[in-house]
């Protein structure tokens, strides 16, 4: 293994070598050798570190982002690009008002949204499309979130509110750990014509989807159902258009096998809900307690897969600033039919 000598070891070995050359009295502090010694051996502790640079680039698990890209796009893994969240959003006003396209308006935060079709008021609240400015998971946004017209429209009201539909499909540009992840799956997991990592591989690499999980025969010989979820939407459940849009990626004629009949369809979310009797019970140890029990959702959860009491108290006594705690609630094991997933739900403080 390379390992790259620390710049003092490198002058030590120049001076060395260069005083076994010289005679007695060239032995100076102030020298012409004493400064050649440690000229050189700056450049040599330069070319040590580029040296050391090349050898993290020619390993996958351990290259740099830009170079990562680069080998990963020489095995057909690129980087997810982000996605803009859309959706509707419900306004009221005079009707036969025009909200016409590139009409901006903004969440409290400034997250801005932009219309994407001219729309005509109705009798009712009308339901008009916008899509965010900027492309990233920012841009979700629950159902009922009020936005503010930047400039208003005579007739209209100034506040609108996101329907019940949310604003969805928006995604940040894929992490480099995301993308080694899958780059060093695609490696160990080679394509197999079809195999269960084939189509775990083909839902990943849909902008969005974070984790996927893959069921052959479920529906019948010849059958494979694939479910995802995606942890960074405003559910991580995903609705009919983010199903769909899985569905027609992996339904692409250069990807699955045309023999098997493909299923993409959404969990069925079941809220876990908590009662804790916690010590000490301050706002800070809870917020704790509730991120590891929300991290333990995010990194065990699946598809009809039981979730552990023990893990549940482990994740509990594992939040920082927790000396004692009582799980009240639940208290077995939680299990879980084909195709229900635990989500979190609420914590009640006993």
């Amino acid at each position: 293994m390379f390992n790259r000598p620390a710049l003092t070891d490198i002058v030590a070995r120049t001076r060395g070598d260069l005083l076994t050359r010289l005679s007695q009295d060239e032995l100076l502090r102030r020298s012409d050798s004493e400064v050649l010694s440690r000229v050189l051996a700056g450049a040599s502790h330069e070319i040590h570190g580029y040296l050391d640079w090349i050898a993290r680039q020619v390993i996958y698990d351990t290259a740099d982002k830009e170079i990562l890209i680069r080998w990963a796009s020489i095995w057909g893994v690129t980087q997810k690009p982000a996605a803009a969240a859309s959706g509707n959003v419900l306004v009221t006003g005079t009707v036969g008002t025009l909200i016409p396209i590139d009409t901006l308006m903004k969440r409290a935060d400034g997250e801005e949204f932009t219309v994407t079709t001219d729309t005509t008021l109705g009798a009712s609240a009308t339901a008009v499309p916008v899509a965010a400015v900027e492309a990233g998971a920012a841009g979700n946004t629950v159902a009922a979130t009020a936005l503010t017209l930047l400039n208003p429209i005579a007739g209209v009201q100034s506040v609108v509110t996101v329907d019940s539909g949310a604003l969805t499909n928006g995604s940040d540009i894929e992490s480099v750990t995301s993308l080694r992840s899958r780059f060093l799956a695609r490696i160990q997991q080679p394509p197999a014509g079809g195999s269960s990592a084939d189509y775990e591989r083909w839902a990943l690499e849909v902008p969005g989807v974070t984790r996927a999980w893959v069921y052959p025969k479920e529906m019948g010989a010849g059958t494979v159902t694939v479910r995802f979820v995606r942890d960074n939407d405003a559910s991580i459940i995903p609705d009919s258009m983010e199903v769909q849009a899985v569905q027609n990626y992996i339904d692409d004629s250069s990807r699955r096998p045309v023999t098997a009949d493909v299923y993409v369809v959404a969990p069925v979310a079941v809220p876990l809900n908590f009662t804790i009797q916690l010590t000490p019970a301050t706002a800070t140890v809870k917020a704790a307690v509730e991120a590891e029990l929300r991290d333990l959702l995010l990194r065990e959860a699946a598809p009809g897969v039981t979730r552990l009491i023990s893990h549940i108290r482990e994740a509990i006594s594992t939040a920082a600033g927790e000396m004692d705690s009582v799980l009240v609630f639940p208290t077995t094991n939680q299990v879980y039919t084909t195709g229900q997933m635990p989500v979190f739900g609420s914590i009640t403080w006993a």
